[in-house]
């Protein structure tokens, strides 16, 4: 069983030096209920805003100096095993809505992306379809330019909303955010609030049929169905990371109850009760065999937040 209080003292509580906010906090919050690997320590404490404003107002009179983390819907997310520190900051429904425009798609950060994919498909707009492809919320695409299926999240932006540490609210062009491969160039603790993206008219039934060959492709080739979370590993240039893993005889290896899978190496899965160390060191193991192999660096994609708790040794130290 977990300890519910694993960031708490003698002293108060974070929960009770914060400002007064309309939204909801929540102590101790154990991640692994909610993250797609089922894996991950407790939140020391995490805030769900009621709007903007309550936003603005909580980053504006924080004077705590603990961490601030901004999590989305954890698709792409490996909590480590001793939790995170201070304040997590999670956007719910106040952050999602999705207004069809003339020739564009005002989207929340907090809307999922299949969420988006299927608003576009009912307002016959066309150039989203690849959302459907990509687990998470519209704030962790914006942050990482996701992609898949040939696009990017650079390709139909046309600016973004974004408020700074301070409550202060910008709108950066998609060329001000300094969109690369699976990055972009603005600070990890600022927010995206919400996005502004192109959205052409189309015919509904050619809209419908490029989300239904995505998601036949997926079902096809990806484990959706397993405790896992969306690609591990970016694709170094000039090179498919699954191909990489593959040819490094990573297929199907375990570490513990982690798994690279047997039906795409670039998906790690919790077969069980795996910890988050296990899937990390399972990752860096493979890391190791691919470079030894060929020469090639592969970097992480999904992010790793958190503290590392201290374990007894491994059942299982190397690959099987």
């Amino acid at each position: 069983m977990k300890n519910n209080n694993q960031f708490s003292s003698s002293d108060s509580a974070l929960i009770a030096r914060l400002p007064t906010v309309r939204g909801r906090y929540s102590e101790n919050v154990d991640m692994s209920l909610f993250t797609w690997f089922r894996v991950g320590g407790m939140a020391e404490v995490i805030f769900r805003p009621a709007d903007l404003e309550d936003l603005s107002g909580f980053l504006e009179n924080k004077k705590e100096k603990s961490p601030v983390t901004v999590i989305g819907a954890t698709s792409n997310l490996l909590v480590r095993d001793g939790g995170i520190p201070g304040v997590v900051i999670r956007l719910g429904k106040p952050f999602s809505n999705i207004v069809p425009l003339q020739k564009s798609l005002r989207v929340g950060s907090a809307a999922l992306n299949s969420q988006v994919s299927r608003a576009a498909l009912r307002a016959d707009r066309t150039g989203l379809e690849f959302l459907s492809g990509i687990p998470g919320t519209i704030g962790g695409g914006l942050r990482m330019n996701a992609g898949s299926y040939g696009s990017e999240f650079k390709d139909i932006l046309i600016e973004a909303e974004i408020m700074d540490p301070f409550g202060n609210v910008h709108v950066l062009s998609v060329d001000e955010l300094g969109f690369k491969y699976r990055q972009c160039s603005i600070d990890s603790n600022w927010i995206f609030l919400s996005a502004l993206f192109k959205a052409p008219l189309a015919e509904p039934d050619e809209i419908k049929s490029k989300i239904e060959n995505i998601r036949l492709k997926r079902i096809d080739s990806q484990p959706i169905k397993e405790k896992t979370g969306g690609s591990t590993f970016s694709n170094p240039q000039g090179h498919k990371a699954w191909q990489l893993i593959e040819a490094a005889g990573c297929r199907g290896k375990r570490l513990g109850a982690a798994m690279i899978s047997k039906k795409h190496c670039n998906f790690l899965i919790n077969t069980g009760k795996a910890t988050a160390r296990e899937l990390e060191e399972l990752g860096n193991l493979v890391r190791c065999r691919v470079f030894d192999n060929s020469g090639v660096k592969l970097d992480w994609e999904i992010k790793r937040i958190g503290l590392t708790k201290k374990f007894h040794q491994l059942d299982a130290g190397t690959l099987k």
